[in-house]
């Protein structure tokens, strides 16, 4: 049981750092399928440094490039 609960954990953990670590390209990609899917039109994604973010307008969305970069949702 101790082992079953300690693969669950890496695994998580690991799903984890593959998903921080996509290209802001792919993630920005995904976010537009899926924004389109749900019928969202007239909007703005932005990709912007976290450490130079200084409150972008709009909402982030997603992190990308290991958690160096934001994705910024903008309805326009």
């Amino acid at each position: 049981m101790k082992r079953l609960i300690l693969a669950v954990g890496l695994l998580s953990l690991a799903g984890t750092a593959f998903a921080a670590g996509k290209s802001c390209d792919v993630l920005e990609k995904e976010i537009k399928d899926k924004l389109e899917a749900k019928g969202v039109h007239h909007y703005a994604l932005q990709i912007v440094d976290k450490a130079g973010n200084n409150g972008a307008d709009g909402k982030t969305v997603g992190t990308c490039d290991g958690g160096k970069k934001e994705i910024v949702y903008k309805r326009k």
